[in-house]
């Protein structure tokens, strides 16, 4: 199964980078947890670990399940979207808020409990945006209506932290 290498293009970076750092900063005021740090460590992440990953995840989707108007190839789309935003993926984001809010020693076993109950929780929403995105958007737009949906989740996602610890 090759499906070439992969794709971090300018576009995907910038489109990290604003989405991202925007959610996430969203949440740190809500919360009044703003710093400078974390919007430039979310910056960072989405312009780098997100840009890369997940455009490319969703090229593999495309690999694996072809694209048509077969219902179950939808739903097998979305399933693989869904998995890729795990529980593990949402503890993984909620640590790099612990560290880019300089609480890295606040990080535990805890983050894991929270990305359980934050994916299971969102679960519902989650399988219907992700249908969406992955068999009503292009490829080429689905980073970012992934991101931007990411970027509304990523206000829960904080929140979480606290909901959750």
């Amino acid at each position: 199964m090759k499906i070439g290498p992969l794709t971090y293009t300018w576009q995907d970076i910038v489109r990290g980078m604003v989405i991202y750092s925007v959610g996430d900063t969203i949440a740190s005021l809500i919360l009044g947890e703003f710093s400078f740090y974390r919007v430039l460590g979310m910056i960072f992440i989405g312009g780098t670990v997100y840009a890369i990953e997940i455009p490319n995840y969703f090229r593999l989707i495309d690999h694996l399940v072809v694209k048509d108007d077969d219902l179950w190839s939808s739903f097998k789309r979305a399933g693989l979207a869904v998995l890729y935003f795990n529980p593990l993926w949402i503890a993984r984001h909620l640590l790099f808020i612990q560290i880019f809010s300089g609480r890295f020693h606040e990080a535990g076993w805890w983050l894991l409990r929270a990305g359980f109950w934050s994916f299971l929780i969102s679960l519902p929403v989650s399988i219907i945006a992700n249908y969406l995105i992955q068999n009503r958007f292009p490829y080429r737009w689905r980073f970012f209506a992934s991101a931007t949906f990411s970027s509304l989740m990523a206000i829960y996602y904080a929140l979480s932290e606290v909901f959750f610890r």
